[in-house]
């Protein structure tokens, strides 16, 4: 017998799970008084309808996914021991993948904890807990943290968006240790510094490592523009390429801040500007003043937050491909990405060549790519590989 509540399927939805989601949708589930009675993200022993274990999943009735599968295996515990192997498991890989301890250590679903984000700083972690069942287990993945890598910090950054679809208060809290100003982040060999607080997301953006080292092949003794720079990831490893000038855009003065400071950390100070502005307006600007660059990037944040923004938010990127291929000088290189998820793959390549044709552009694509290995990606969730980056040659 299983030591969690059951909760069953109805007739036939069980065909997903068994061909591999860790999702199960509202409508997939048998809503009786019993589930109703369950407490948001409660662990349930999940079964079909005819009986059958399916295995061991989160479930709160009240999002489209209201069901997250942890393990196939029945007899799971959920507990510190199952939180413990399975951060071991992470970090085994993620000691293979890089030299520095600075990852993003689980990828949620794709690392099999379902609603949890870590991303390690060093001594520091940084974890999102997105789902109510991740919010519940808060005390044993804390408990498993300090276990598996026994950190200084903790910051629980539990401010996304996802947590008031399932029921969830924004929240911040430093529960072990303490945080002192903003720290450093090693990449690629340069060193950067990320607001743990109050920067986007969890401070840093490890998805786009491997794609700013494409780009930087493209930079020695160019003019290079970063757009929506963020902390200025691209900014300087474009500069540590031997870039002979680049330009920085982003319309968060703190983002600004932290780039500058790491332009002087990295010694490379007197060839990067840096301009607090709207992307769309200053790429505007500089075309009218005719400015070309022999590297453009430009990488937006999500203009496509959710299904209903997905037509409007595809004109969005349009418009940052003209914008951008018309700044790029001739035979000169174009990075573009876009971290929208319900934007897939194909829709947002259309929309990079309609921008390219808008702006009177023709090019090759060099490099289709995605986010590094230490985002990895469900194989039946195409959801986590959300990440999609595109450089291009221009004639």
């Amino acid at each position: 017998m299983s030591a969690y509540p059951e909760l069953r399927l109805k007739p036939n939805a069980h065909k997903r799970v068994l061909h591999g989601s860790p999702w199960i949708f509202s409508n997939e589930i048998e809503i009786d008084p019993a589930a109703k009675m369950l407490e948001p993200g409660g662990i349930v022993s999940l079964k079909g309808a005819d009986g059958h274990a399916l295995g061991i999943a989160m479930f709160n009735r009240h999002p489209l996914i209201a069901a997250r599968l942890f393990s196939r295996d029945p007899k799971t515990r959920i507990d510190t021991s199952f939180l413990a192997a399975t951060l071991k498991r992470a970090l085994e890989i993620r000691t293979r993948l890089f030299d520095v301890p600075y990852y993003r250590l689980i990828h949620a679903e794709a690392d099999g904890l379902p609603g949890v984000i870590v991303d390690r700083f060093g001594d520091v972690l940084v974890a999102q807990l997105n789902t109510a069942g991740a919010e519940l287990l808060k005390p044993a993945l804390l408990e498993a943290l300090e276990q598996v890598l026994a950190p200084t910090t903790i910051v629980l950054r539990n401010d996304s968006p996802s947590r008031q679809l399932e029921g969830l208060q924004s929240s911040f809290e430093v529960p072990v240790g303490k945080l002192e100003g903003r720290i450093e982040v090693m990449e690629n060999d340069a060193r950067y510094f990320a607001d743990l607080e109050s920067g986007q997301k969890t401070g840093w953006f490890y998805d786009q490592r491997l794609n700013r080292r494409w780009a930087a092949k493209f930079a020695g003794q160019n003019r290079v523009l970063d757009c929506y720079a963020f902390t200025g990831g691209f900014t300087i490893q474009a500069a540590l390429a031997g870039a002979r000038e680049v330009i920085t855009v982003d319309r968060s003065q703190t983002a600004i801040d932290l780039a500058t400071e790491a332009a002087a950390a990295n010694g490379v100070s007197e060839i990067c500007r840096f301009v607090k502005g709207d992307a769309f307006t200053q790429m505007a600007d500089l075309a009218k003043q005719k400015e070309t660059f022999e590297l453009v990037i430009a990488d937006p944040p999500a203009f496509v937050k959710s299904k209903k923004d997905l037509a409007q938010g595809l004109k969005g990127y349009r418009k940052a491909a003209r914008l951008a291929a018309a700044l790029v000088a001739r035979e000169g290189t174009l990075f573009i990405a876009s971290c929208s998820h319900h934007a897939d793959p194909v829709s947002f390549a259309e929309q990079v060549k309609r921008g390219l044709n808008d702006a009177g552009r023709q090019g090759r694509i060099l490099y289709n790519g995605g986010a590094g290995p230490d985002h990895p990606v469900h194989p039946a969730l195409p959801e986590t590989g959300y990440l999609k980056a595109i450089l291009m040659a221009l004639d």
